[in-house]
């Protein structure tokens, strides 16, 4: 059993532009179920294929069950069963010897950009990069399993949903699909403009 740990931000356009980067991984990933409190994860990384289960996120911590399966057997899992899918380029940046996953979404969240960093424990302490901005943590519009039913393209079509619209489960505040949808009510009518960025954080435990 894993334990994630979790944090969102955005970060500066302008100084992530110019940031050095080692080559990057292409993911693609999707999602079995709907069922909140509870995230079956199917993902290509690169040459490998991976099915991951999650439980309810409880503050910023949640478990995590990962484990690698045939590619194969991914590619034909996302074919059947999931439709809405997330694609992105994953780069390792190496900061204050903390690595940062920072992840260059593609196809319908083409614009976003999302990180992960491994921390020890959720009240731990780290250094911020220069090129991170406004913490996004409790957005739930940022979360992948949101973006692969709400991508982020479609936030220029629509009324960005306040974060209070997309409130989880009450048992949970993993999302269900449905609240990813803005609410209509929610007369925003606003969208960052340029490209938006986040990035999270994360600690794996085994």
């Amino acid at each position: 059993m894993g334990l994630e740990i979790e944090h969102k931000f955005l970060v500066d356009h302008a100084k992530w532009s110019n940031l050095p980067k080692p080559a990057g991984k292409l993911y693609r990933q999707g999602y079995l179920n709907d069922e909140p409190g509870k995230t079956v994860r199917v993902r290509i990384a690169g040459d490998k294929g991976f099915i991951t289960i999650k439980g309810p996120t409880v503050k910023t911590v949640r478990k995590e069950f990962e484990f690698e399966i045939p590619v194969s057997d991914a590619k034909e899992m996302l074919e059947l069963f999931s439709p809405q899918q997330v694609e992105k380029i994953r780069y390792r940046i190496l900061f204050n010897q903390k690595i940062w996953e920072v992840d260059v979404f593609g196809g319908e969240n083409e614009g976003l950009i999302m990180a992960e960093i491994e921390l020890n424990h959720a009240g731990e302490t780290f250094p911020i990069p220069s090129w991170i901005s406004q913490e996004v943590t409790e957005d739930p519009r940022y979360y992948n399993s949101c973006l692969a039913s709400n991508p982020y393209k479609t936030w220029k079509k629509q009324y960005i949903p306040h974060p209070a619209s997309c409130i989880p489960h009450p048992a949970s505040r993993i999302l269900h699909p449905a609240s990813c949808i803005p609410h209509q009510s929610m007369l925003h009518n606003y969208f960052p403009g340029g490209n938006a960025f986040a990035v999270s954080i994360k600690r794996i435990e085994i």
